[in-house]
Formats: C-alpha cells, sequence, structure tokens
C-alpha cells in the first residue's frame, strides 16, 4: 500500500493531472458564499464610542439579521494601524491566533478631533495620523497628512458569519434549501467536511488609494506584481504540498504570509491580514478614468487611480493591521515590530548546501564531500533525507547504511562542515517505537472530529500527526533533540523540517482534513497555516535548548507563516528542472522577501527531472546571489554533483560558488541589516528607486542591498542580456569588466556561461574576503577586500559587520563589531558605526580597489601616524580602477578592531568617468 501511494505522489507529470486534486475558486464554498453575499450593512452609534488609554472600540449591528459585532481600534506611534472585529456575544469563543505577534504591543491613545451625527475624526501621534469612522453604514477612513491611503468597507463587503449552536440545525440537506449547501458539511472529491459551529467564515474590503502596483501575498508561483484577479483565480492562502507546482498561478503553495504590500510615488503601504484559516485574497485595480484614452486638451481627471483588495477567511476573527510606512523601509520595520525581524542565521548556512533524496550511506557521504575538496569547491553543509532513518522514524539511524553517524559528523566537523537531517511531523505507527509510545501517551497527537487519534498517510505508511500547536507537545518535541535523547547525533547536526503543511498523501487536496481536533478542542481549519509555523518554533526551541541557550540554530522549513523568519530558512519547494522554474524562482523569492521571509532560496538545478548542464550552471550562479544557497535532487533524477558534467561546467560552477564565498562578507552584514532594521537582503528595483515608475513591476533582476544590481541569466543559448540600470543621476560598475555606466538606460551586454551580469552602484563600498578556502570557516584566513565605487560627486559608503559567526554573544555580551567605510574628497575612512559592540578580531583590510578616478595627479598616501607597511599601488588609466596593496605575507595591515581608523588620500577629487 506505502508503495502504491508514493509512486501515485510522485509519477504524475508536475503541473498536470495532480493538479486536480487541489481545490479551484468555485470549490471553495465559504469564498462563494461571501462573493454572492449582497452588500450587507454594518452600522454603529456614537454612543456605544469608549475611548480609552489603548485605542477605541465601538459597536456594530448587522441591519437583516441583528447580528453585534466589537470593533476595536488601536494605533501606534511608528504608523501601524490595527483594526480588529469579533462576535459581540458569540455562543463560544472564536479563535484568535498566536504566537504569530511579538508579545504585547504598545498603542497610543486615540482622541476626537471632531464629530458629526454620522461620523466621528479620530487621531493620534502629533496629529499628522486621522481616522474618520462613519456610522451608517460603518465606514473607516485612514488619512496621513491630509492624504487618504486607505479606506474600510467602502463597498459593504464586511460580512461576519456567526457561530451557531449545532442542535439549532442537525442536517445540511442542499436539496431542501440550495442556499445553505456547505454551511454544516461539505465534500469535496470522496472527502466530507463535518462543520462543528456552523458556517464561519469573515471577510472585508479595502480600497488602497492612487496605488496602481501591490506586491506580497506568498507563496505562488507567480508575477512579482499582484494580478488583477477579476479574470483570474484569487490569491489563496492555504498551505499545501504541491509537487511540481504549476508556473504563474495563484493556488496557494508550502506556505502564507497574509501580508500585502503597495506602492507608489512618495508612499509604500501594507496590509497584514492577521487569520491563519483557508484565506482568500481578491485584487482589483482600478486605473484612472479614460487611462489609455485620449484625454480633452488642458483637462485633468480629479479621480485617482486605486486598487481594491478584498479578504475572506474561512474561520477566525477579522484582525487587520494597515501599515502607513511612508516608506518601504519604514513598512519593513513597521511589520517586523509586529512579527518579528529575520532570525541572524550563523555563518555556514550562508554557505553553500549540497542536498539528494538521498546520499545512500555513510561512504557515499564521505566521497561527496571528499568530491568537492578534489575539485576545489566550497561548501558546508551535506543533507540527508528520509532514506537516512531506520524505516521512515524520525530521531533514528538506519544502522546498516548510518552504522556510526556521530563519527561521520566527526568527520565533517574536522573539515568544518554540518549536517543536515529531515525531520518530519508525522510519527510512524509503529507500538514497538519508544518515541510513538510516548507521544501517544502524553497525548501529543492530533484527534480526529470523534476525539480519538487522528491517522493519515505519508512517507512511513500510516502515521500519527504531532499536534505543535500546544505548547506542552512544542516542549515534549524540542527535548527529542538533546544528545542524550537523539542517539547517534552531535552539535554540528542541524534540522530539516519537511511534509509539514501538513501533507498527508490520502487527505482531502493531500494535507490533514478540517474537522480534524487540535489542543483546545480548535478545530484544524482555524489554524491549518500556523502548523508548519508551530514545528518551526519546537524545533528551533530544541536547538536551541541542545546548546544551553549559546548556539544558533539552523533550521529549514519547507511551511511557513508570519514570523517564520524568527526560526530560520525556507526554500521554494517541489521545483523542476526547467528554465520556466529557474526564471520564476526569481519573483517567488523577492515575494518572500519583501514580506519578511528574507532567509529563502530555491532547489538549485530543479529538484524533479534532470538539467541540461547549461541550465546547471545557470541555476549555480543565480543561486550564489540569493540568499539561501542549496543544491537538491529527487532520488529518482541522475546524479549531479557539480563535477559529473565536464571540465567547463565544473569550471563554471566552481567560480559561481567562490565568487558567493568572497562575498559572504557583504551577505553577512546585509544580514545584520535584516536582523536589526527589517531590510531585506534582496530588494525588488523599487525599494531602492522609489520615485522611477518603470522599476515598479521589474522581475528579472534585483538588488542585493543597496550595493549590487544583479540580472541573473533565466535563458537558455543567450550571448546577450538586456540589463536596466535605474537612476538618471546614478553610476553603474560592471564588476566583470570594470566600465563604468550612467543610469537610466538598458544596456546591451554581452555574456558567456561564465559570466552573469553584476553591477556595483556608485557610491557603495562593497566587502569581500581575498579568497575563500574550503568552507565558511576558513574565510578568516583570507583577509578583506574593500570595493570603493564613487559616485558622481566623488563619495561612497559602505558597512562591515563581523562576529564570531555562531553564538548569541553578539547580543548576550554585545560581542561584534561595525565597521563603516567612508570616501569623501578623496579620502577613505574606517570608522566604527556601532560603539555598543566590542569584538577582538584578526580580520585586515588587505587591498582597496577604488571605482570612478578620471586621472591621479598625487600618489595615494597613508594619513600621518599610519602604522608602517608596504603598500603598493597601481592605477589603471584606461579603466579607472585604483588599487593599492598591502603584500599577504609582509606588513601590517589595516586592523578592524574597534578602535582603529585607517585613510588614504588622492591629492586630487575623483572625477567622473563618462
Amino acid at each position: 500500500m506505502l508503495y502504491c501511494t508514493i509512486t501515485l505522489y510522485y509519477s504524475l507529470v508536475p503541473g498536470g493531472e495532480l493538479q486536480e486534486k487541489f481545490k479551484k475558486n468555485h470549490d471553495i464554498i465559504f469564498y462563494r458564499r461571501q462573493r454572492d453575499k449582497a452588500a450587507s450593512q454594518y452600522f454603529a452609534s456614537f454612543e456605544t464610542l469608549l475611548l480609552t488609554d489603548r485605542g477605541a472600540s465601538l459597536e456594530l449591528c448587522e441591519r437583516d439579521s441583528q447580528d453585534r459585532l466589537c470593533l476595536q481600534i488601536r494605533a501606534t506611534q511608528s504608523g501601524t494601524v490595527r483594526v480588529s472585529l469579533d462576535e459581540l456575544q458569540p455562543v463560544k469563543p472564536r479563535y484568535h491566533v498566536s504566537d504569530v505577534l511579538l508579545g504585547e504591543l504598545r498603542y497610543e491613545p486615540l482622541r476626537v478631533n471632531w464629530k458629526r451625527e454620522d461620523c466621528v475624526c479620530l487621531t493620534w501621534g502629533l496629529g499628522q495620523y486621522k481616522l474618520l469612522v462613519s456610522f451608517s453604514p460603518f465606514k473607516l477612513e485612514i488619512s496621513c497628512d491630509g492624504e487618504e491611503i486607505v479606506t474600510l468597507n467602502p463597498e459593504n463587503k464586511l460580512y461576519f458569519e456567526t457561530l451557531q449552536d449545532p442542535t439549532r440545525s442537525s442536517s445540511d440537506s442542499c436539496q431542501d434549501d440550495e442556499n445553505r449547501c456547505g454551511l454544516w458539511k461539505e465534500t469535496f472529491r470522496q472527502f466530507e467536511d463535518i462543520k462543528a459551529n456552523g458556517p464561519s467564515s469573515v471577510g472585508m474590503d479595502l480600497s488602497l488609494h492612487g496605488f496602481k502596483h501591490t506586491y506580497g501575498l506568498p507563496e505562488h508561483a507567480d508575477t512579482l506584481v499582484l494580478k488583477d484577479t477579476s479574470v483570474t483565480e484569487a490569491y489563496r492562502l492555504y498551505n499545501l504540498d504541491v509537487f511540481g507546482y504549476d508556473i504563474n498561478s495563484r493556488l496557494g503553495l508550502y506556505g502564507s504570509v497574509p501580508f500585502l504590500l503597495a506602492h507608489k510615488l512618495e508612499r509604500t503601504a501594507g496590509v497584514f491580514w492577521l487569520n491563519a484559516s483557508e484565506t482568500l485574497v481578491d485584487v482589483k485595480y482600478n486605473p484612472e478614468p479614460n487611462e489609455g484614452e485620449d484625454e480633452p486638451p488642458g483637462k485633468k481627471s480629479k479621480i485617482s487611480p486605486q486598487t481594491d483588495v478584498r479578504w475572506i477567511s474561512e474561520s477566525g476573527t477579522i484582525d487587520c493591521f494597515i501599515l502607513l510606512g511612508p516608506t518601504a523601509a519604514q513598512v519593513f520595520s513597521q511589520y517586523a515590530q509586529l512579527t518579528g525581524y529575520q532570525a541572524l542565521p550563523p555563518l555556514f548556512s550562508l554557505g553553500y548546501h549540497q542536498c539528494r533524496w538521498n546520499y545512500e550511506d555513510e561512504a557515499d557521504v564521505k566521497a561527496v564531500d571528499a568530491g568537492f575538496d578534489l575539485h576545489g569547491i566550497p561548501y558546508d553543509v551535506i543533507w540527508l533525507d528520509i532514506e537516512h532513518t531506520n524505516g521512515k522514524r524520525y530521531f533514528t539511524w538506519d544502522s546498516q547504511l548510518f552504522p556510526n553517524p556521530a563519527e561521520l559528523q566527526h568527520h565533517l566537523q574536522k573539515k568544518n562542515r554540518k549536517l543536515v537531517v529531515i525531520s518530519d511531523p508525522h510519527i510512524k505507527i509503529d507500538p514497538d517505537w519508544p518515541l510513538y509510545c510516548e507521544a501517544k501517551e502524553g497525548g501529543h497527537f492530533v484527534k480526529n472530529r470523534e476525539g480519538v487519534v487522528y491517522e493519515g498517510t505519508c512517507w512511513p505508511g500510516e502515521s500519527c500527526y504531532l499536534d505543535f500547536s500546544s505548547s506542552k507537545t512544542r516542549s515534549w518535541y524540542a527535548r527529542q533533540f538533546s544528545l542524550s535523547k537523539y542517539e547517534g547525533s552531535t552539535e554540528s547536526l542541524f534540522v530539516w523540517n519537511d511534509m509539514n503543511e501538513p501533507s498527508v498523501f490520502n487527505g482531502p487536496e493531500q494535507t490533514m482534513p478540517k474537522d480534524a481536533v487540535h489542543h483546545g478542542g480548535w478545530e484544524h481549519r482555524e489554524l491549518h497555516n500556523l502548523y508548519g509555523f508551530y514545528q518551526h518554533m519546537a524545533t528551533f526551541e530544541g536547538l536551541l535548548t541542545r546548546s544551553g541557550g549559546t548556539e544558533r540554530p539552523f533550521i529549514l522549513s519547507r511551511s511557513f507563516f508570519a514570523g517564520s523568519q524568527r526560526l530560520g530558512a525556507i526554500w521554494t519547494g517541489d521545483n523542476v528542472a526547467t528554465w520556466e522554474y529557474l526564471k520564476i524562482s526569481i519573483p517567488m523569492l523577492l515575494s518572500l522577501s519583501l514580506t519578511g521571509i528574507q532567509f529563502c532560496g530555491a532547489d538549485v538545478g530543479g529538484f524533479v527531472q534532470d538539467p541540461d548542464p547549461e541550465l546547471l550552471v545557470r541555476w549555480y550562479q543565480a543561486g550564489a546571489l540569493q540568499p539561501f544557497f542549496r543544491g537538491h535532487s529527487a532520488k529518482m533524477t541522475k546524479r549531479r554533483e557539480p563535477w559529473l558534467f565536464g571540465d567547463d561546467v565544473t569550471s563554471a560552477i566552481r567560480s559561481a560558488v567562490q565568487d558567493r564565498y568572497r562575498l559572504l562578507p557583504y551577505w553577512y552584514t546585509l544580514f545584520h541589516q535584516a536582523h536589526t532594521s527589517a531590510l531585506p537582503p534582496i530588494r525588488p528595483l523599487w525599494v531602492e528607486f522609489p520615485s522611477d515608475t518603470s522599476m515598479f513591476a521589474v522581475e528579472n533582476q534585483y538588488m542585493i542591498g543597496g550595493a549590487l544590481l544583479v540580472c541573473p541569466v533565466t535563458d537558455p543559448g543567450v550571448t546577450e542580456v538586456k540589463v536596466l540600470l535605474p537612476g538618471s543621476d546614478e553610476l553603474w560598475y560592471d564588476t566583470n569588466m570594470a566600465a563604468v555606466h550612467n543610469g537610466a538606460r538598458t544596456l546591451d551586454l554581452p555574456v558567456t556561461l561564465n559570466t552573469v551580469p553584476v553591477f556595483q552602484r556608485g557610491g557603495t563600498v562593497v566587502p569581500r574576503r581575498a579568497g575563500c578556502g574550503s568552507s565558511t570557516a576558513d574565510l578568516q584566513q583570507h583577509p578583506i577586500t574593500l570595493t570603493v565605487a564613487l559616485d558622481s560627486k566623488g563619495n561612497a559608503d559602505g558597512f562591515l559587520y563581523l562576529d564570531d559567526g555562531h553564538s548569541f554573544s553578539y547580543r548576550d555580551q554585545m560581542q561584534f563589531c561595525l565597521r563603516r567605510f567612508t570616501m569623501r574628497a578623496g579620502r577613505l575612512v574606517n570608522s566604527c558605526a556601532n560603539d555598543q559592540g566590542s569584538f577582538d578580531s584578526d580580520d585586515k583590510v588587505e587591498s582597496v580597489v577604488i571605482l570612478g578616478l578620471n586621472s591621479l595627479k598625487r600618489k595615494p598616501k597613508l594619513k600621518p601616524g599610519a602604522p608602517k607597511t608596504t603598500v603598493t599601488f597601481e592605477f589603471d588609466a584606461k579603466r579607472g580602477p585604483l588599487s593599492f596593496v598591502s603584500p599577504y605575507n609582509g606588513g601590517t595591515r589595516a586592523q578592524l578592531s574597534p578602535n582603529t581608523h585607517c585613510s588614504s588620500a588622492n591629492g586630487s577629487k575623483p572625477k567622473r568617468r563618462l
């Protein structure tokens, strides 16, 4: 039976017949019910308005049903408005999402600015923010500095299905009343879903004024800019295991972040819909009247464009956050203050990861490990999939294939490398397995609607599923990672949470039935999208506890929700080895990055099917320029270690991986920024160039931080690519050729199989390592090289962050170093950017390359009082770079200790090279 199930799961053509097991919009009854509902009429009265030091509350009443809701409006000083709606007197409590928000938020008191019979205007802060509450019908308008930003319930689409006593209706006969179909039970394929409390959906519409571009709502294999769903399927947020997912689809995939960003000239705003049940989002763009038509001479429309967004969730409450920005950086920060900042990853996890389903045994692992050394390709982590276990029992090892797992980890650790193993949420039903018995006796499994432990089919066959929504279960699961419990594990073992949507091979839509029951009596429908988030949380707690709270965990999770960024990394799941999947991976990762999930990547080479050599090279080049960098392939594919395709392919892959390692000081600095300020390491062009409308929809190229523009090659057989260089006042330096180009142009750039377009922005400083070694642990043996790219005024700025790369000492003992490099008037200065940190580092700057000099009138020199050292200066008058190098084996290089400053100056002001 198991063999047949697995064969069915992986034998179908990706994106084809398999998709029929998943619902389309017309199959989702609560969505149809909300969409078909005529405009409802909720009213409020000023008499129910209550103001406290934490905000305002107001009662709403629906005209026909007389259902009463409690509205809460709260605001923060940072520019976030929280609008919450719940039943005033429910027959039982409705589910409220917990553990996603970072503790108790600090709210500002609201004040009455003015009032009339039909509305009241509230304000907070210094008076720049205003909330206009209309009573009849209810509507909420939010403005800043006189500009209306968002209107909630503009079309009276607010609709709140109140919970019912199940004794009021014991049957659900579509024959009796067509409109009642699906209220108390529904079927999809052969599956029946019994709803304990009847219909419970919630929905609300809002308008974003002046906006024509929206982003976010991952995870979907779709464009960066959200599509108008008037003529397509709505964006579905429902975590599903979709093997070989369709491209350009709004079908829900492995994770969900109900966060939408909107951008226009001079403002970015965000909408965060905190609901963990199945959610659908409709987006409708309303352009300016007569857009695209001939306007009468001199006549300008007074109506600005707007985007209408409608949120519909199956259950729970309405808990909606409006993030007012006004800049993209402020929206990122406002969202991080709600759900958390990206975890600072251990340095090794930013290196290259080698994974396959499955490496066969210890000898195979050691052979692959040796292959990287033999071919001079650095890597940090090798991974083991489900076959490493004893019969798919997690926390065990196959004694025939992996008889000495601790010795294997020690073998890797001698080379400063790590091992990652898989740990899925399903537990094999085996009365002779102590872990299964302990979990069952401890009440750690999800139950079915009859109150019996739920059983479903996954890799081990018949399985039970851990109830990670229970803190008791999470603590129990975390203890399984202790060295004393997890035999064969060591401190260099890290974890991969897979199949945690959760995937159930014989379940509806290949997941858990919605009427399964969790801790506290909550139906699975209430918290489905949180399941993987909770396993990720439990695994994080386990690795954290294993080290006594001193070491940063590394966990990769396939399923995720808002807040998962606090816990580790995610990837885009079971992709396919085609050019189309390589191409779509870029907007997918940019969408994730915009919504806080910033440590993200896609399987390099494609998980299933066999890439041709050119595609494999191009995917390595793209993956090396993305946050999480892992090669991964399915067991039915041909082996694809980088040295199996001939010397030319090996050389090209080696070059891409080595470039990644040399750039790790910059990547690590960007992740420090993400961890402290929420700025994503990879960014769509519009984030850096918010006033350039031509950037708003670009998705084939992006920025790494604020300094590097990259355009991965995602088409076969090309010898030239078009690169859009933003900014009319910007200079861009080709890192391959050192040539400089003006911005606000499209460049036709020649490429070979060994090159990928990367440009450094004028006005920036990028730190690199002079070499890469065999893993990240070797990086400190290589000094720092600074590439200073001058802007048109001869200036440049950049940062370098250093710590021990693995512990929490940067946070607990402030053991870190943040340096700032500044070029002004021909003077390069290395200064301390944060005097709270102190870190004893042997890292040194060995060389500096300055791009953008037109001439050199005077020999560069170190400032008076600098340590005496031998420095070699080179200037290329034709290409412009000035390089000065302190030999690696002699002299005293520029220290990066907290109190050291170094500078050099040439006698002329750098000039712009045209």
